[in-house]
C-alpha cells in the first residue's frame, strides 16, 4: 500500500488576537488566532494523486459516485479533492458548477463522454471547468483503496504474552470504585500509571499510596485540569505515553487509557491473549463513514482555546488540506511503537498535527485516528477500541457540558440493570471494557458483571461510601452551603448524645470527612467524620454521624392532567443524562443555582404553572411549562437573583390557578464564607449574602398571585424577621442555623471511631456507643469488594479480601 507523505510549508507560529466578544471580562483575553490552522500540507501522494479521468455522464437515480455529496460555493477540482481525500475517498468529481463527489467506484468506459458536455464554469475561478448540467469531472484523489487490517483470535502457543499499559486518567472522588478497577485489572506482569486531575486532591492523595505496595504502579506528577473536551486531555494522555516510554524497566506492549467510569466485562487473561496475537495492531473506534457530518458536529472546523478550565470558541478555521481526517472514540488501545512515533516523532505529519490539535474541541477523539490513517502506521489501523459504551442518545445529547466548553456535546450513560442484556450480548464480540458505570448511581450491575466473570463474590456489596469532603483538600474549594450543614448536623448530632448520656460532657471541635452512603442503590443520607473534646481532659475523640434529609413535598387534590405527576423537587447540579441531581443531600446556599425537576407518568401534553415563593412568602418569580405527553422527567433552571434569601422555600405547582402540589426546600445561611467563618465583619456590610438579592425581579410584580395563594396577610412581619436574621453571627447565626436544619435533615445513627465503650473520661465510664469499624453504615465499616489485598504468588493477581 502506497503510504501518504506530508509536509507542513509553512511557519507554525501563530499570533495572538483580542476576541473580547465571547470571552470579555477573562483573563484568557487573548487567544489565538485560526489564522495559523489555514495552514497547507503538501500533497505528495502516488502517481494518481489528482490524476484526471475525464468527463462521465451521471444520473438523478444512479449515481456515478455515491459516498458523499456538498454543494460548495468556492467550489473548484483542487477544493473538492481536497475535500474527498479529507473524507477517505479514492474519487472525486465536480458537477453542475457548485456540487462535488465523492466515491471509490471507478465509473466505468460505458458512462464516459466527450469533454464539451463538461462545460460550466466554477464559482471560484472561471478559468476552471467543474463538470455540467449531470456531467461530471472525474479525479483520483490519491488515496488508496482502504487496507482491511487481519485480526487473530488465539496467539501462538509458544509466543511469549504482551505486557499492558492500562493509564487511569481519573477524576472526581470515587476512589472506592478505583480500587475495584484496579483489584480486577492488576496482574504483576502488567503496568498501572495513574493520572489524577490536578484539582482532586483527595483521589491523588487516597492512591499515592499504592506506590508503596506495589512496584508497577506509579502516579504522575505532571497532572494537569482534564476538562471535558479539553485540548489538555491529549496533552495529558501524549505526556503519559512519554513518561513511560522514559520508565526503560516498564517493558509494556500496548497503551490502554481508562477511566474510573470503566469496568472490564472479560477477564484480563482474555485480553493479554488477544493482543498477544494482534501485536503491534492499534485499536480505536471510528465514527462511520460521513466525515464531513463527524467534522460538523466534533467542531473540527472550529478553532477553540482552552483556559481558565474552560475551553473557549474563537472563530472558524480551515483544515489543513492533503490529510485524510478521521476520529471517534478518545479510548483506545496503541502499541508501544506507534506511541514511541507520537512522542518522538520530528515528521511534519505528527509536529503540525499536534499544532493544530491543540487548539482543537475533544481532541483525543481524532488526533490518534488521524496519524494513523497517514503515516507509515496506517497498515495497523482496527477500527475497534475493544469497548462497548452505552448511548443514548436522547438523553445523552443535552448540551449538559456548555458549562466547560462553548458547544454541545454527547456523553454515554451509565449501565444499570435494564442494559443487562447489552453487556451480555458481547460475550462473543471483542469487547473487554465497557462504560460507563458509577457506583454512586448503580452499584447492583458491577456486582452483576463480577459476578458473571468470576462467580459469587464478597458480603457487603449492597453498599457503597462515596467521599464528598475531606479537611486536608486545598482543591477544589470547599462549598460554603456544604460546611455549614456539615457542622450543624455535627451540633444536632452532639446535643442528641447528651441528651441521651448529660453527665458526659462532650462537644464538637472539627469537621473531618462528608462520605455519601447508599444502599441497595438508594441514598440513605451523608456521613459526617468530626472530632470532638470529652470529658473535663477535654480529650479529642472522633465520631461519625448518618444523617437524612426530609421530603417536603405534598400532593393535593390533582386537578385535570396533573394527576399525571409524580415527583417535584428542588436541588442542584442536576445531570440531564441520568435524570437526577448529583447533590444528594439537597444541601443548598445562597449562591446556589437552584433547578426544579418534575417526573409524570403517562397521559396528555398540558401547561401548568410554577410559581416560587421565598421565605418572606414574596413570589419571586412565576412562569408557565409545557408538561409533554407520556412519561417525562423534565427540569428547568427558574429566573432567580442571587443571593437568594435564606430560610425555608417553597415551589407551587399550579393548574387552572389551583395549587395542586408543592414542594418546600431550606436555604441555608452560611456560618462560612470562602471557607472562613462569618463575624461580624461580615454582616455590618450593606449587602450581606444573607439580605438577599440586591434587586428584586425586573420589571415584575406577583402581587396579584401573593393575594390569589393567600401569601400577602403575613408577608410584612416576614420580611422584617428576615431582615432582622440577616444581622446573626456567632451564636445567634448557629442557633438559626441549627433551627433550620433540624427542620430538613435528622440525626440517623451515631458511632465512635474507637471501642463500643468511652472509658476513661469522667462522666462518660460505660458509655455504650457502637464502634465504627463494626456498624453496617459507617465508612469506617468493612467493604472487601474496594479493598486491596496482598498478590497471589500463584497467579499474580490480587487475592480477594473476605
Amino acid at each position: 500500500m502506497h503510504v501518504l507523505v506530508h509536509s507542513f510549508p509553512f511557519d507554525v507560529n501563530f499570533q495572538l488576537t483580542q476576541i473580547g466578544k465571547n470571552m470579555k471580562g477573562s483573563r484568557c483575553y487573548q487567544v489565538c488566532n485560526d489564522q495559523y490552522v489555514a495552514a497547507v500540507i503538501g500533497m505528495r501522494h502516488n502517481r494518481k494523486a489528482g490524476e484526471y479521468l475525464g468527463c462521465f455522464r451521471d444520473q438523478q437515480n444512479a449515481r456515478l459516485l455515491t459516498g458523499h455529496m456538498s454543494k460548495l460555493a468556492s467550489n473548484t477540482p483542487t477544493r473538492c479533492l481536497d475535500l474527498c481525500l479529507q473524507s477517505g475517498f479514492q474519487l472525486a468529481g465536480v458537477q453542475y458548477s457548485h456540487e462535488c463527489f465523492c466515491g471509490d467506484d471507478v465509473p466505468t468506459n460505458k458512462a464516459k463522454v466527450g469533454e464539451t458536455l463538461c462545460d460550466l464554469k466554477c464559482p471560484e475561478d472561471e478559468n476552471l471547468i467543474c463538470g455540467g448540467f449531470y456531467y461530471m469531472n472525474v479525479y483520483y484523489t490519491g488515496l488508496q483503496k482502504a487496507h482491511r487490517t487481519e485480526i487473530h483470535l488465539k496467539p501462538d502457543p509458544d509466543v511469549i504474552p504482551v505486557r499492558i499499559l492500562y493509564v487511569l486518567t481519573l477524576n472526581g472522588r470515587a476512589v472506592r470504585q478505583v480500587r475495584r478497577l484496579l483489584k480486577n485489572l492488576y496482574h504483576t506482569r502488567n503496568y498501572y500509571y495513574i493520572h489524577v486531575d490536578v484539582r482532586q486532591d483527595y483521589l491523588y492523595r487516597q492512591l499515592l499510596v499504592l506506590e508503596e505496595q506495589f512496584a508497577n504502579i506509579r502516579l504522575s506528577r505532571r497532572r494537569m485540569s482534564t476538562i471535558w473536551g479539553g485540548a489538555s486531555l491529549l496533552q495529558m494522555l501524549l505526556q503519559c505515553m512519554e513518561d513511560t516510554l522514559k520508565m526503560t524497566h516498564w517493558k509494556w506492549d500496548f497503551f490502554i487509557n481508562l477511566s474510573e467510569s470503566d469496568f472490564p466485562i472479560k477477564v484480563s487473561e482474555d485480553l493479554v491473549n488477544f493482543l498477544t496475537a494482534n501485536r503491534e495492531k492499534n485499536f480505536v473506534k471510528s465514527h462511520g463513514k460521513d466525515t464531513q457530518r463527524f467534522i460538523g458536529k466534533q467542531g473540527l472546523d472550529k478553532t477553540f482555546y482552552e483556559c481558565d478550565t474552560h475551553m473557549w470558541r474563537v472563530g472558524d478555521r480551515k483544515l489543513p488540506w492533503g490529510v485524510r481526517i478521521d476520529g471517534g472514540s478518545d479510548w483506545v488501545a496503541l502499541s508501544r511503537g506507534f506511541c514511541g512515533y507520537l512522542v518522538t516523532s520530528k515528521d511534519d505529519l505528527v509536529v503540525g498535527l499536534k499544532t493544530v490539535y491543540a487548539h482543537t474541541l475533544l481532541p483525543a477523539e481524532s488526533f490518534f485516528h488521524t496519524v494513523l490513517r497517514n503515516s507509515e502506521f496506517c497498515n495497523t489501523y482496527v477500527n475497534n477500541n475493544l469497548r462497548l459504551t452505552n448511548w443514548k442518545r436522547k438523553i445523552g445529547c443535552r448540551c449538559q457540558y456548555e458549562h466547560i466548553v462553548d458547544w454541545c456535546g454527547c456523553s454515554p450513560n451509565d449501565f444499570k440493570p435494564d442494559d443487562w442484556t447489552k453487556i451480555q450480548s458481547t460475550k462473543e464480540h471483542l469487547y473487554f471494557f465497557a462504560r460507563k458505570f458509577e457506583p454512586v448511581i448503580n452499584q447492583k450491575i458491577i456486582d452483576q458483571v463480577e459476578t458473571w466473570l468470576y462467580g459469587s463474590q464478597e458480603h457487603g456489596l449492597n453498599k457503597h461510601w462515596q467521599n464528598e469532603y475531606h479537611h486536608l483538600d486545598v482543591s477544589p474549594k470547599p462549598n460554603d452551603a456544604f460546611l455549614t450543614a456539615y457542622h450543624s448536623i455535627t451540633r444536632l448530632s452532639v446535643r442528641l448524645f447528651k441528651s441521651k448520656h448529660e453527665k458526659c460532657k462532650i462537644s464538637p471541635a472539627k469537621v473531618l470527612e462528608a462520605t455519601t452512603y447508599n444502599d441497595n442503590d438508594s441514598y440513605k443520607g451523608t456521613l459526617i467524620l468530626f472530632e470532638a473534646t470529652i470529658g473535663r481532659q477535654k480529650t479529642m475523640v472522633r465520631f461519625e454521624t448518618l444523617a437524612s434529609p426530609l421530603r417536603h413535598y405534598a400532593m393535593f387534590k390533582p386537578v385535570g392532567p396533573t394527576s399525571r405527576l409524580k415527583d417535584l423537587q428542588v436541588g442542584t447540579d442536576y445531570d440531564q443524562k441520568e435524570q437526577l441531581f448529583r447533590n444528594f443531600a439537597r444541601i443548598l446556599g445562597p449562591l446556589s443555582e437552584l433547578y426544579v425537576m418534575h417526573k409524570w407518568g403517562p397521559g396528555n401534553a398540558f401547561y401548568a404553572t410554577f410559581a416560587w415563593v421565598d421565605p418572606t412568602n414574596t413570589v419571586v418569580t412565576t412562569y408557565e411549562a409545557k408538561i409533554l405527553a407520556g412519561v417525562q422527567v423534565d427540569f428547568h433552571k427558574p429566573p432567580l437573583q442571587r443571593p437568594l434569601r435564606p430560610g425555608v422555600w417553597t415551589v407551587k405547582l399550579l393548574y387552572t390557578w389551583q395549587v395542586v402540589a408543592e414542594t418546600k426546600f431550606l436555604v441555608t445561611p452560611t456560618s462560612f464564607m470562602n471557607g472562613l467563618e462569618i463575624g461580624h465583619e461580615h454582616v455590618r456590610k450593606k449587602r450581606f449574602v444573607h439580605s438577599g438579592p440586591i434587586e428584586t425581579q425586573k420589571n415584575e410584580n406577583f402581587t396579584g398571585v401573593e393575594r390569589l395563594l393567600g401569601l400577602s396577610k403575613t408577608k410584612a412581619s416576614l420580611l422584617r424577621q428576615a431582615n432582622s436574621n440577616a444581622q446573626r453571627y456567632a451564636k445567634d447565626l448557629l442557633d438559626w442555623i441549627d433551627n433550620l436544619t433540624s427542620q430538613f435533615y435528622v440525626v440517623q445513627e451515631t458511632c465512635h471511631v474507637g471501642d463500643e465503650f468511652i472509658d476513661g473520661y469522667s462522666g462518660c465510664a460505660n458509655v455504650k456507643i457502637e464502634a465504627c469499624h463494626s456498624s453496617r453504615w459507617s465508612s469506617r465499616s468493612p467493604d472487601p469488594k474496594t479493598e486491596i489485598g496482598g498478590i497471589d504468588e500463584k497467579t499474580g493477581r490480587l487475592m480477594r479480601v473476605y
